[in-house]
């Protein structure tokens, strides 16, 4: 929704707001957060709350003492959870320099630089996320557990489905918060669910996201379950995803990735933009799947994709077109939610438009994802095309994380080896 600054100060003054979250996300999809009370809102609406940077090294390890928060006016919203006297609102922040520029490590600048040079080539990026989690029991004390009493399963109803109360709590928060929810069911495995929500362009797109994680865990908290969007969770459930579904339109608002004549219904610009995707897809795959849990979700033979290629029925490709549907999409099946959904979606767009400006053809099909962070991080590090769009900040920080976070996972003695060795070896 569209807000000016008059437009802020009378909802705040109108609605009895007192407080204000301004919100951005780190590099590894963290959400941040600094509250003021709306005594501090004039200074909110002129650029004016800057914070400690070199206090958060996730933003990249930032060497300065101090960033600054632009809000976006239209990302305001009132959290309809909290008191509705003294109500909290949020806004979503884009991180600048003192000097006025785009701090360089910020998500949302990275996002917004593909978004504009998508529009330099014409296009416009829509896009809409099928969003996986799962709703398990929390302990007595409100901890978080594994654990859940239910046994439903795909499409099952209440009392099966005992997320089913939650579920449409969350439903009906997203629509206060002015999401339009396409549809929400119960998913494969036991306390499994999804909520799929209505395409917009991609910073919406990403920032409806962040909101959405946000809200899922709040909510499910309030009926006494913890969410996750843990890619795989437990060994004996499937895993969560996070399909991402792009079309893109010309100036004149056609979908250049449909085609009448094609016996698939796809453009070349279509089969341009899936090349792109899939030459990339190494390192796409260590941003979209960016921690050591996400590879057990990508194993080949649990349907999932698994394998680098593009079918319209094969669900072990990583990219799904769908036949017969009315907007033609291109579905990248492989993502999950521990990604930072403005690096995707950047990357993601990046590597579709890059093969669209270098008219690749889909020559062959084959191979696998990979199958561990340590081997995407090193098809991530030899993709100069990429590592370009994240920028150099962003890719030093997120590569050196990312291998020490594989360093500390190999360093453990797991249940599983003690189980399997103590006795016989």
């Amino acid at each position: 929704m569209k807000h000016s600054k008059e437009d802020i100060l009378n909802i705040v003054k109108n609605e009895d707001v007192e407080f204000i979250r301004l919100q951005f996300t780190d590099i590894f999809g963290n959400l941040k957060n600094m509250a003021v009370t709306t005594s501090q809102i004039d200074k909110v609406l002129n650029n004016q709350c800057v914070f400690d940077a070199g206090a958060i090294d996730s933003i990249a390890g930032s060497k300065k003492s101090e960033l600054v928060l632009y809000p976006d006016l239209d990302t305001f919203t009132i959290f309809p959870w909290r008191p509705q006297t003294g109500k909290v609102a949020r806004f979503i922040c884009d991180v600048y320099n003192p000097d006025g520029t785009p701090y360089e490590a910020d998500s949302r600048y990275i996002l917004k630089k593909v978004i504009k040079e998508a529009k330099n080539m014409g296009y416009i990026i829509d896009l809409g996320p099928e969003c996986e989690f799962f709703l398990f029991d929390s302990d007595e004390d409100g901890n978080s557990t594994v654990n859940t009493g239910e046994k439903g399963t795909y499409f099952d109803i209440g009392p099966i489905d005992k997320g089913e109360n939650a579920r449409r709590d969350l439903v009906m928060t997203l629509e206060d918060m002015d999401f339009e929810v396409r549809a929400s069911y119960h998913e494969v495995s036991p306390a499994q669910h999804e909520i799929d929500f209505k395409n917009d362009d991609a910073l919406n797109t990403a920032d409806n996201l962040m909101t959405f994680r946000m809200t899922v865990r709040t909510v499910a908290k309030r009926h006494g379950l913890h969410a996750t969007f843990m890619p795989k969770p437990r060994t004996d459930f499937g895993g969560s995803g996070m399909t991402l579904n792009f079309a893109m339109y010309n100036e004149m608002g056609k979908n250049v990735f449909a085609s009448k004549s094609d016996e698939n219904g796809l453009s070349n610009i279509a089969y341009s933009f899936i090349a792109g995707l899939l030459e990339h897809q190494g390192a796409l795959t260590a941003i979209c799947n960016p921690i050591i849990n996400s590879y057990k979700r990508l194993r080949h033979g649990e349907n999932v994709p698994s394998k680098i290629g593009w079918s319209s029925d094969d669900r072990d490709m990583c990219i799904r077109v769908p036949a017969n549907t009315e907007v033609c999409t291109i579905s990248l099946r492989s993502p999950d939610s521990a990604a930072n959904p403005y690096i995707a979606i950047a990357v993601c767009i990046a590597a579709g438009l890059d093969g669209i400006k270098r008219n690749l053809k889909i020559e062959k099909q084959g191979g696998y994802l990979p199958g561990s962070l340590n081997k995407a991080i090193e098809l991530l590090k030899k993709d100069e095309f990429i590592i370009g769009i994240l920028g150099k900040l962003v890719a030093t920080k997120f590569i050196e994380e990312k291998e020490k976070e594989w360093d500390d996972y190999c360093r453990q003695t797991s249940e599983w080896e003690i189980d399997r060795y103590l006795d016989r070896i």
